[in-house]
């Protein structure tokens, strides 16, 4: 459709925001033809939404307050570049009433609801009295004006203990603290207020009872100027992690016919008693086996879940965003609207979910969407994850004809994604989705806590094959150049022939990585590799390379490892589960005991390197492990010692020598050698 000829024509729109969702709302703007600008700090110079855009403008430094916070910078990137429309996405200036004015005082449509029902949903205090108005129930609790920490007090008394302290101005969790004990609520209240203050700018808070085992339910509304108002069904985002969402589907599994019919119509209720005209998402909360749903909220933007609605009613959310602010009619009627199998979306965050899901930072070094299933992004490889911004990395929404099959495609995407270089929730998300909790559609908000009771952690055997191919990929990579050199240093015999059994050599490993370290051992022979850690021995197929790419399958069959080498530091994944392993090493090279001529004597270099130091002079007299000499290979050291006691007879190098595999480099006369001649 074209947006030329519309009430408000939009030829090209400036999205007020960073990461996937300016990317989504790009990606729609570019199928209907409008221009789009992106903004971004300097923490965001080099960012996907700034290479993918067709005109960028710098807003300000990394700090979110000073940049994507600051409407003045944002409305004048806006003029400077002609724009007709400003998209604010979500988060950030998405709901700020402030914001919406300043757009149309400058003549800038703004990509959203108007400003007055931004500013009535803004304030939770306020929503609950205009929902409450409207007829719809909402959870017992305090939403009066009086904000001094006495009333606060006398009014969580009445409500009853746990209370739950909000934030009025906000969401994403913050600014909200569960109270169970009145001796706890001074503190609790004090420590919600402060982050309110910082997160939004206003300290309001209100009270409401906690519900100890809630669904979390929400309906997408979109209306028009012209007072059409349609419900897209319902969302379940019960699965949440510091109350904030982390898995969502549509349609809300295991809900009654007679629910869903009250949430359908509480949420028109709703949108008409405030002229709504946009997207927008009105939220629910119900105590698990309960049919009695209370208000919780409304968000006047695109919610992060949106395409679970998307793929199941083929609506395009952001597009309807754009007919609405243009003066256009909503293409279809609430008769039209159909809801087509099931979809459930992962958010994938830079957090450890062992670490009660604590935000890390970096740099990813491999982004790798699965096949199959959605992926929106806002990162590649070299993308920074910092601190200035939320943790958020992408969302992995799968769809299918049922539910089993939307789940059984989100499960595949998350072992198939392949992320490296940080810490990431990819695979709890798989963990989770695979939990019979989730998977029999019965998940609460409590869901993280009743399904991992004592925190999530990796499977202990994924953990220990990942490090195992840790091992060999760096034993692979780091230490052998050659495919020839991977064999034969460690099944070569010595200059002098050597007529007993070969034995492959040892190498002592020390892996580090998120989930603690460990020492390992790893032996190779002409027909594979067996590591062993913590008394369990894992046996490899010989890694094949070809350049910069190495393949390494196990013994067993399983899917294959996907992995970065640098230096010291080897970064792998298979089936979600991913490590940053940094290893160090100490190889011996063991010798056959045996005579003069036969072995042991001879000390060869063990591969391709540097000789560092000589422990020895010509004369010496050795003990069997006394070490002889030091060679430096790939940034390690390789100390070479005698496997037989005797004298040293000659020495073949230097320090500073570059010596090749296989390099006679001492030999020593044994001891019977030695007293024969005296």
């Amino acid at each position: 459709m074209s947006f030329l000829n519309s009430p408000r024509p939009i030829r090209s729109v400036l999205i007020a925001n960073r990461g996937e969702i300016a990317l989504r709302v790009m990606r729609t703007c570019a199928r209907l033809g409008i221009r789009t600008i992106a903004v971004y700090s300097d923490a965001d110079a080099s960012a996907l939404h700034v290479k993918l855009a067709d005109e960028v403008v710098r807003i300000g430094p990394a700090a979110a307050r000073a940049s994507y916070l600051d409407m003045n910078a944002i409305i004048a990137a806006a003029k400077q570049t002609g724009a007709d429309a400003v998209h604010p996405g979500y988060g950030f200036l998405s709901e700020n009433a402030a914001f919406v004015q300043a757009c149309e005082a400058a003549g800038l449509i703004f990509v959203g609801p108007s400003a007055i029902a931004v500013e009535r949903m803004g304030s939770k205090i306020e929503s609950k009295r205009i929902a409450e108005a409207a007829g719809l129930p909402i959870v017992p609790g305090y939403h009066g004006d009086a904000q001094d920490e006495a009333s606060l007090a006398r009014a969580a008394g009445k409500i009853g203990f746990p209370v739950l302290i909000k934030a009025s101005a906000g969401g994403g969790g913050r600014g909200m603290r569960r109270v169970d004990r009145v001796d706890d609520f001074a503190g609790e209240l004090s420590a919600a207020k402060a982050e309110a203050k910082a997160a939004f700018g206003d300290d309001a808070v209100l009270l409401e009872k906690y519900i100890l085992n809630p669904r979390h339910l929400e309906v997408q509304l979109a209306g028009d100027r012209t007072g059409n108002l349609v419900h897209l069904f319902e969302r379940d985002c019960s699965v949440q992690r510091n109350n904030q969402k982390v898995l969502e589907e549509a349609p809300a599994p295991n809900l009654p016919d007679s629910v869903r019919a009250k949430v359908f119509d509480a949420a028109l209720k709703l949108g008409r008693a405030i002229g709504y005209d946009s997207a927008g998402t009105v939220e629910f909360i119900m105590d698990q086996g309960s049919d009695a749903p209370y208000f919780l909220e409304m968000n006047t933007r695109l919610q992060v879940e949106h395409p679970v609605t998307e793929f199941i009613t083929g609506v395009d959310l952001v597009e309807w965003q754009l007919l609405a602010a243009a003066g256009e009619k909503l293409p279809l009627t609430q008769d039209q609207l159909r809801v087509y199998g099931h979809a459930i979306e992962a958010r994938i965050t830079a957090e450890r979910a062992d670490l009660a899901f604590q935000p890390v930072t970096g740099e990813l070094s491999v982004v790798d969407a699965p096949r199959g299933v959605r992926f929106d992004t806002g990162v590649g490889a070299g993308s920074r994850i910092s601190l200035y911004y939320d943790s958020l990395i992408a969302k992995l929404i799968a769809h299918g004809g049922g539910r089993a099959d939307a789940l059984s495609k989100l499960v595949g995407g998350l072992s198939d994604l392949t992320l490296l270089g940080l810490p990431t929730t990819q695979a709890f998300l798989r963990d989770a989705a695979r939990h019979s909790l989730f998977a029999e559609g019965n998940a609460t908000t409590r869901f993280i806590e009743t399904a991992f009771p004592g925190g999530w952690a990796p499977d202990s055997d994924e953990l220990l094959q990942l490090r195992a191919a840790a091992c060999v990929v760096w034993a692979r990579l780091g230490t052998m150049p050659t495919e020839s050199e991977w064999i034969s240093p460690w099944a070569r015999r010595s200059a002098v022939r050597v007529t007993s059994a070969v034995r492959p050599a040892k190498v002592s490993l020390h892996l580090v990585d998120e989930y603690g370290e460990v020492d390992a051992e790893i032996r190779a022979s002409r027909d594979g590799i067996a590591v062993e850690i913590d008394g369990v021995s894992i046996d490899f197929e010989l890694p094949k390379a070809e350049g910069d790419t190495v393949t390494l399958a196990p013994a067993t069959p399983g899917r294959p490892f996907v992995m970065q080498h640098d230096g010291a530091v080897v970064r792998i994944a298979r089936a979600g589960l991913a490590l940053t392993s940094t290893i160090r090493a100490r190889i011996d090279i063991p010798r056959v005991d045996g005579e003069h001529g036969k072995s042991g004597n001879v000390i060869e270099a063990p591969l391709h390197g540097v000789v560092s130091q000589l422990h020895v002079a010509l004369g010496d007299t050795v003990e069997k492990g006394t070490p002889v000499l030091q060679m430096e290979a790939m940034k390690l050291i390789h100390t070479l010692k005698a496997t037989v006691p005797g004298r040293v007879g000659s020495i073949h190098c230097a320090v500073g020598d570059t010596v090749p595999a296989g390099a006679v480099l001492v030999e020593i006369s044994p001891i019977k050698e030695i007293e024969e001649s005296s």
